[in-house]
């Protein structure tokens, strides 16, 4: 069942351009978000950052990879956990599971790479 997730789209020239340079590790590419808060309303205010820079990369070599994004100066989401737009997976693993990836074995600093950042309400 599809909710409403507040935070940011990725802009398509831009994840063309990161797809080039941190190619998917997994059959199912996603690269299309940064989640503020999921199962918000759809009226819900809309962040203000219109840009970012993806700075890390997590890969737990067993089916979810993620690229850290620094928003606002930080990679720290308001709840404690980390910016990220999560980039592939294998089958049978999902998007939220990031989440769970970041907290247990961090993320790997990359080059900083500026983004364009779309605020939006939009299901997923």
């Amino acid at each position: 069942m599809a909710r409403n997730v507040a935070g940011w789209l990725l802009e398509e020239a831009d994840r063309a351009r990161l797809l080039a340079l941190f190619p998917p590790a997994y059959d199912r590419v996603i690269a299309h978000h940064v989640t503020l808060r999921a199962g918000v309303p759809p009226d819900f205010p809309l962040p203000t950052a219109e840009e970012g820079a993806v700075v890390g990369l997590a890969d737990d070599g067993a089916g979810v990879q993620a690229l850290v994004v620094e928003i606002d100066g930080t990679t720290r989401r308001p709840d404690g956990s980390t910016w990220h737009i999560t980039w592939s997976l294998a089958e049978g693993r999902a998007p939220v599971e990031s989440n769970a990836v970041l907290r247990a074995r961090g993320w790997t600093a990359t080059p900083r790479h500026p983004i364009r950042l779309r605020p939006a309400v939009f299901q997923s």
